[in-house]
């Protein structure tokens, strides 16, 4: 397990920037992280749908719902 530890900090010793910056200089790392993420998660479809599609649909599902409780909506009678 030290070694383990070892090897991660000198690692992280090879980012620049430790004296000015400390700990902040991992920043621009992890907003990049950050945006490919949100692009994967716009981007990429997982069998027909994005991240934002299901999200959209989840969204209106419980405004909907919302809806049906307030009695401003009455729910669809099947045939």
């Amino acid at each position: 397990m030290l070694h383990r530890s070892e090897n991660i900090k000198f690692i992280l010793s090879l980012v620049p920037g430790k004296r000015r910056f400390g700990t902040y200089r991992f920043l621009p790392i992890f907003f990049c992280i950050g945006g490919v993420m949100e692009w994967i998660m716009i981007n990429v479809r997982i069998g027909k749908e994005t991240f934002y599609d299901v999200y959209r649909r989840k969204q209106s599902e419980r405004a909907y719902q919302k809806r049906i409780t307030e009695g401003l909506t009455r729910e669809p009678v099947a045939r």
